[in-house]
């Protein structure tokens, strides 16, 4: 019996010895360790900007602007409302011309321009028209599933929303369905999305980026146009709102003016066109 008891303080002296250690080795980690940031975190947080404003041009307080895009000198625009959707062109500042009607029962809606053709969605129709960029002129149409919001391109791709938080990637010449890629904001999904805009290689970013309006909010989302995290959150809040009160005439339109870090953006029936810069938060002291 000794023998037994004697072998089990053994086997309790051994235990308490390793378990000394392993504390003692702990305690030496912990004191000669100091906290790391979490990078993977750090990574994905979002820049906070604003909208600063540098000029303020005459736009169509008529248009309910679906989508808006730069084409050299003259903008692109396409509006929405059953009975009043079609597009326009317009020197910036200047009326509106060659203006596109859809028929009263369709609802228009994003656009871009890709090569010699442009394509133009519709609401819940399922139609995307592609038109002639010179003339406008119906060149044929094609179907997809779900809804269309917001349109953009890069050469190589065109950049669709449906009011979720996934884009969906498709062909420039023919429309078909590539692939899609949900955005998310430090992995959170980021839904109703709208307008887009597409910026090759952004100044901002040093990466092909998407800048999204958020449907009924004043942010607009800018988006790593390969993984679909939000990069920056824009608070366009400050950007006066001078459309007659209705709750339908929300920030919406987007267009970049390359070769520079500035950005034309309006709104539904505003009558405004700012040209602006997305600046942090901490260095908007004022405007020029």
């Amino acid at each position: 019996m000794q023998c037994m008891i004697d072998a089990m303080r053994s086997i309790v002296s051994l235990i308490s010895h390793a378990t000394v250690a392993l504390a003692g080795s702990l305690a030496v980690a912990g004191c000669s360790l100091s906290p790391q940031p979490d990078h993977d975190t750090a990574a994905t947080t979002p820049e906070r900007l604003e909208a600063r404003i540098h000029k303020v041009h005459r736009f169509d307080p008529q248009a309910f602007t679906q989508g808006l895009e730069l084409d050299g000198d003259r903008l692109l625009v396409s509006t929405g409302f059953y009975g009043e959707s079609g597009m326009f062109s317009m020197e910036v500042g200047n009326a509106p011309q060659q203006r596109t009607p859809l028929d009263p029962e369709l609802f228009g809606e994003g656009i871009t321009k890709t090569g010699d053709h442009i394509w133009q969605l519709t609401w819940r129709d399922g139609i995307a028209f592609k038109r002639d960029a010179t003339t406008f002129q119906q060149l044929g149409t094609v179907s997809y599933e779900g809804e269309g919001w917001g349109l953009c391109h890069f050469d190589d791709r065109v950049i669709m929303s449906n009011g979720s938080d996934e884009l969906i990637i498709r062909d420039p010449e023919s429309f078909d369905e590539r692939s899609r890629i949900r955005v998310t904001n430090q992995g959170n999904g980021v839904s109703n999305l709208n307008e887009l805009e597409c910026v090759p290689n952004d100044p901002a970013t040093g990466k092909d980026t998407i800048y999204a309006n958020v449907f009924l909010s004043t942010d607009i989302m800018r988006i790593d146009a390969t993984t679909g995290a939000v990069t920056g959150i824009i608070d366009a809040s400050s950007i006066p709102n001078n459309a007659v009160a209705d709750t339908n005439n929300v920030l919406n339109g987007i267009a970049w003016i390359p070769s520079s870090d500035r950005f034309y953006i309006t709104g539904k029936r505003w009558p405004d066109l700012y040209e602006v810069t997305f600046v942090s938060k901490m260095s908007n002291h004022g405007q020029s």
